[in-house]
């Protein structure tokens, strides 16, 4: 009996960290259909409060979103397979606990139980790989006891993983917290970045999330190697300093593969809120369009100052709402949140729709001309890849550094300026829109990222960077 070469897919917790780690396996069986993929799931604590902000967000450990994603999954890429990892029996979930400390902790925790399946699936198949969310970097434990290759997928870009490989350099050549130097930072093949653009879990050196990233950091530095979600057109600079071994000035860069831009395809199916539809009416590239993410919520002040700039910016905008107000029962309507008479003096020009809308589906309609954004690195690459400039409008994570990559080196956005506590003003998102839409900056950022656009499609393409990186990493494999 022939045994199937299997490659082990190992995302963070979260339906978001499962969809990206999905389509890279289905690139994977695309180029290379020999391959079976076995992805495994983590399954939330039982003792964890899902009503809690503290703890986690309904959108982030979305059981029912999971398991409804996997059914429709299995009919169509049977070569995908799920092992679901049992929910931990004592697991000492805290109400205060970041969703992404929960995340490595739980992972922590399985780490005995993986270990047991990695196994069993060696003694079954030619396990050739396991390819794990950096959330993840403890089964890296198990899998050097083991002896399995141990690639990362690193789904946000080339820059911030220089950024993150980078960060015991500055460990090691600083004695203060990040947050209080007083200095540009220098990233090899990075714009200098301001200490306060770096992730706010980096800034205090004697907190958790401050050990845990520089912990992350060695992982990935000795790993097999890095996977990312970006491609050349976009990050030559920083990839060719990667490359080079810059950003790790004593020790060896991982291999890394650039094969993006992968991004989920666009569904029309899903537009319940009739975006799409009401889009099919506006004039071509006339749409301004707001979306923050899944964890983008506002107060109802900063909503109403949105409402404010939108209205006075005299554009054409289609905005996706999420209120912090939705957290509690009854959830307010948009009249309640919106400014009195909003929603009536602007249904000429305006739709606005509470938290969700198919974001692909609507970057990719030809009626949408500019994009406000939270610098998730997935809608940077969707907006990229439908040439669609943006305005950045970061909110965590990785998006204030995400911005700067945006502004200053690839040159396709506009930034918002906020204040220290985050807030913008009506003012200030009024300007930014009607630059966008309307001045010569704005238009030579069109220019700039319809070419990326073109370049995304090269880099996709039978013998595009993406493919050929591909293979590369599936000759290893085999």
């Amino acid at each position: 009996m022939i045994m199937k070469d299997t490659i082990v897919l190992y995302p963070a917790l979260g339906i978001g960290h499962l969809v990206s780690m999905v389509e890279l396996g289905k690139l994977i069986l695309t180029h290379n259909p020999s391959f079976s993929i076995i992805s495994l799931i983590h399954t939330p604590p039982n003792n964890s409060n899902h009503n809690n902000q503290h703890t986690t967000s309904t959108t982030t450990f979305d059981c029912d979103s999971t398991s409804q994603y996997m059914a429709t999954i299995s009919p169509t890429v049977p070569s995908i397979t799920f092992h679901h990892i049992p929910p931990p029996i004592s697991f000492p979930a805290s109400t205060t606990l970041p969703p992404h400390i929960l995340t490595i902790q739980l992972c922590h925790h399985n780490n005995q139980y993986v270990g047991h399946v990695l196994q069993s699936i060696s003694e079954t198949t030619n396990l050739k790989a396991i390819v794990m969310d950096f959330f993840n970097y403890s089964a890296t434990q198990v899998t050097a006891t083991l002896n399995i290759p141990s690639y990362f997928y690193y789904t946000s870009g080339a820059s911030c993983f220089a950024m993150q490989l980078h960060l015991p350099t500055i460990h090691q050549n600083t004695t203060k917290s990040i947050k209080d130097l007083q200095m540009h930072l220098q990233i090899p093949g990075v714009p200098k970045i301001l200490p306060t653009d770096l992730p706010t879990e980096v800034h205090d050196r004697a907190s958790q999330s401050y050990q845990v990233h520089l912990v992350i950091a060695t992982s990935m530095r000795d790993s097999d190697g890095v996977i990312i979600n970006t491609f050349d057109a976009i990050e030559g600079r920083v990839i060719r300093a990667l490359s080079a071994g810059l950003c790790l000035p004593k020790g060896t860069t991982p291999p890394v593969f650039c094969i993006g831009p992968l991004i989920s395809p666009p569904c029309r199916d899903e537009d319940e809120s009739g975006c799409l539809s009401w889009l099919d009416s506006q004039p071509s590239q006339s749409v301004v369009l707001l979306i923050f993410g899944s964890m983008g919520w506002f107060s109802r002040t900063q909503l109403k100052e949105i409402a404010i700039g939108l209205e006075k910016s005299e554009q054409r905008f289609l905005w996706v709402v999420r209120s912090e107000l939705d957290r509690v029962n009854p959830e307010p309507s948009l009249e309640e949140l919106m400014p009195e008479g909003f929603l009536e003096r602007t249904k000429e020009r305006g739709l606005v729709v509470k938290n969700w809308a198919p974001q692909v589906a609507i970057l990719s309609h030809n009626s949408v001309g500019g994009f406000v954004t939270h610098c998730g690195w997935n809608s940077v690459l969707e907006a990229i890849c439908e040439g669609v400039p943006m305005v950045t409008w970061p909110l965590y994570a990785e998006q204030k550094f995400n911005r700067v990559i945006l502004v200053e080196e690839m040159k396709v956005a506009l930034a918002l300026n906020e204040s220290k506590d985050g807030f913008v003003t009506a003012t200030e998102l009024r300007d930014r829109v009607k630059e966008l839409m309307d001045s010569d900056k704005g238009n030579e950022i069109r220019k700039r990222i319809l070419n990326m656009k073109t370049s995304a499609l090269e880099a996709r393409a039978h013998g595009g960077s993406s493919p050929v990186a591909l293979n590369k990493l599936a000759q290893l494999w085999k």
